[in-house]
């Protein structure tokens, strides 16, 4: 894969001329193998760009200026684009071009891939992620599901206890009314004694 930049080398325009240094500079100071090709004085790499720069990617009036950033023959952007995948750390992908080691965009990479799938880029399982033991071996859970059936048999139980406490309560509450009604019984019966003694002397004063 060869990354190819279409500049003007004699280009009148300060900011064409600003845009393709930025280029050039930023990709050999990545130390990405590049060829320019210059548009200006070669017809020819002049009518290639044009004509392989994608129709949605040319300006209103037809003609793309440069530079203009190429794979072999495979369209990469120009200027705009090659500056917001900078601004991103996306450039190698920009170019299509795999990241190397340690650097921010392969960082970034790698760091999608655990999240994505998470696991590390070799395959291994993220050992980032703490496990508690007791869960490795299945045993948690079981642990759990026992101590809410304690709790079960325990709340059954208190159930059963307040059952029986509200059982006897009724019996106590007849015994008192029973004992109450029959003191009623014997004040009555009293009463009803001492009405017969007393007509009974006021009989024999009569008499």
């Amino acid at each position: 894969m060869v990354i190819k930049v279409y500049l003007a080398t004699s280009s009148g325009s300060t900011a064409i001329k600003k845009k393709q240094q930025d280029v050039v500079g930023f990709l050999e100071a990545l130390h990405v193998d590049y060829t320019p090709l210059d548009i200006a004085c070669n017809e020819q790499n002049r009518m290639w760009m044009r004509q392989n720069v994608p129709e949605e990617k040319k300006p209103t009036n037809g003609i793309p200026l440069p530079p203009q950033i190429f794979n072999d023959a495979g369209y990469c952007g120009d200027y705009e684009t090659f500056f917001d995948a900078k601004e991103d750390n996306s450039v190698y992908a920009f170019l299509g071009l795999p990241p190397p080691p340690g650097s921010k965009e392969a960082e970034q990479t790698d760091k999608t891939h655990i999240v994505e799938n998470g696991t590390h880029a070799d395959g291994a399982p993220d050992d980032s992620i703490e496990v508690p033991v007791e869960e490795r071996n299945g045993t948690t859970h079981g642990e759990e599901e026992q101590a809410e059936d304690g709790e079960a048999e325990e709340e059954e139980e208190a159930a059963e206890g307040d059952e029986d406490e509200a059982a006897e309560e009724p019996e106590e509450q007849t015994e008192e009314v029973t004992e109450d009604t029959q003191a009623a019984a014997d004040d009555e019966e009293g009463q009803d004694e001492e009405e017969a003694e007393e007509e009974a002397v006021e009989e024999e004063e009569a008499e």
